[in-house]
């Protein structure tokens, strides 16, 4: 007595549920990648071949055209050049060890950069000034 099966199981594997996972993961890291970093400056910075493993606390950008910039908890917002030590006593207070990151346009002239670093040192923040790596 032959006894037949009613159901037959299927071997195909259907694709359509992976390929709108991977749609949808494709959607979310486009969509992420373009919130990392919204407000940076373009600067061109100069080269060198040292770096520092410090970690900086906040930013001041310097363009071309002489405009500071001050990241102020996340937000880079523009300031005038007497407002950038308020400012940073304001964000630190009398805090050791403060490091701070100076992004210049390589075109600036070095005296605008000394006096920032001149503020830094009057509160005894430590300074780092960003460069791009050479090629």
């Amino acid at each position: 007595m032959a006894l037949k099966r009613r159901n037959k199981v299927n071997a195909a594997f259907s694709m359509s549920s992976m390929t709108d996972i991977v749609f949808l993961l494709l959607i979310f890291f486009m969509v992420t990648s373009t919130l990392v970093a919204p407000n940076a400056l373009k600067l061109l910075l100069p080269q060198s071949n040292n770096q520092t493993a410090a970690k900086a606390q906040t930013t001041i950008s310097i363009t071309k055209d002489k405009r500071y910039y001050i990241n102020d908890k996340g937000n880079i917002k523009r300031v005038s050049f007497r407002e950038i030590e308020p400012a940073l006593v304001k964000q630190f207070g009398n805090q050791k060890d403060v490091f701070i990151s100076l992004h210049a346009d390589k075109s600036v002239p070095i005296d605008e950069v000394v006096k920032i670093m001149n503020i830094a040192r009057r509160n005894e923040y430590k300074m780092i000034l960003a460069t791009q790596a050479s090629r």
